[in-house]
């Protein structure tokens, strides 16, 4: 298993499912000279779908999505640069440029044709950086409670010796992560021990803290909201009406400034509509490719 030993601990049917399919793939990119080894997981056949996950997190967070796309198209879910199970010791940079890099560099190899690019949470504002730089490689873009817009909190100014340190011991704190799940959810009856497992299994990963100060004071993707507007393929916003972690104002502002776009609320469903009410984004991610 590719997954650090605690994975094993994983209870839920859809959590033990997708750690067994997860694999380490070697990926060559402009950012080493030795080829980087990236994590994802690949199911099902047709058009490709590729998933990316939010902030500090891991492609685990589409155990429940992942399946339902997968009956009718080819999905990917990837472990972003610097985020995940992929590797940390490597990369000399994990700033957005970096993740863009990379994310572009497995799509050459892996994927090879123009995809359906589907980002959560920050992963949604990979997407937007990615597809504004390779919109050839976009079919479609789907943004999940998508960050782009909110602007994270300049953190880089204070990420300095030892405050740089205290700041993820803080967000390495179990009681800190409960919090945060249970904000993120509509329903908290979701966040069970093994829902909290799979949002902390990447911590055990080398350089996790490292990588996570390295991307903090790059500034992550504060950059991008007077891009927005450029993103001329066709995107597909999708939004939990009860998103308490950006709230509900940003998803009509995305709708406003991409020319090509709509936007489909989830009823009782807060910032992870892909796994609170995965069935739902599944049917308006493939309802939206027809």
């Amino acid at each position: 298993m590719v997954l650090p030993a605690a994975a094993a601990d994983l209870t839920e049917a859809p959590s033990r499912a997708l750690a067994q399919q997860v694999k380490q793939v070697l990926v060559s990119t402009p950012l080493v000279e030795a080829p980087i080894p990236s994590t994802y997981v690949r199911q099902g056949q047709g058009t490709p779908i590729l998933l990316l996950h939010g902030f500090d997190s891991s492609l685990l967070e589409f155990r429940r999505l992942l399946p339902l796309l997968a009956t009718t198209a080819e999905t990917w879910a990837l472990d972003l640069l610097g985020f995940g199970f992929s590797d940390r010791t490597l990369s000399p940079s994990f700033d957005p440029g970096a993740i863009k890099l990379h994310l572009h560099s497995f799509w050459q190899q892996q994927i090879g044709q123009p995809m359906v690019l589907v980002g959560a949470s920050m992963g949604g504002a990979a997407a937007l950086d990615f597809t504004l730089t390779y919109p050839d490689a976009v079919q479609k873009l789907v943004l999940l409670d998508s960050a782009g817009f909110a602007a994270g909190p300049a953190m880089e100014k204070v990420m300095v010796p030892p405050l740089d340190r205290w700041a993820t011991a803080f967000l390495k704190n179990a009681w800190v992560r409960r919090r945060i799940s249970l904000q993120a959810y509509c329903d908290r009856a979701w966040v069970t021990p093994d829902a909290e497992l799979c949002a902390s299994l990447h911590l055990a990963c080398p350089r996790w803290s490292e990588a996570l100060i390295a991307f903090t004071k790059s500034g992550g993707y504060n950059f991008l909201s007077d891009k927005i507007s450029q993103i001329t393929v066709p995107t597909q916003v999708i939004w939990g009406r009860q998103d308490q972690i950006l709230g509900t104002a940003d998803a009509e502002k995305f709708v406003g400034a991409i020319a090509n776009s709509q936007l489909t609320w989830i009823d009782q469903c807060g910032h992870v509509p892909h796994l609170e009410q995965a069935q739902a984004t599944a049917e308006v991610i493939m309802g939206s490719l027809k």
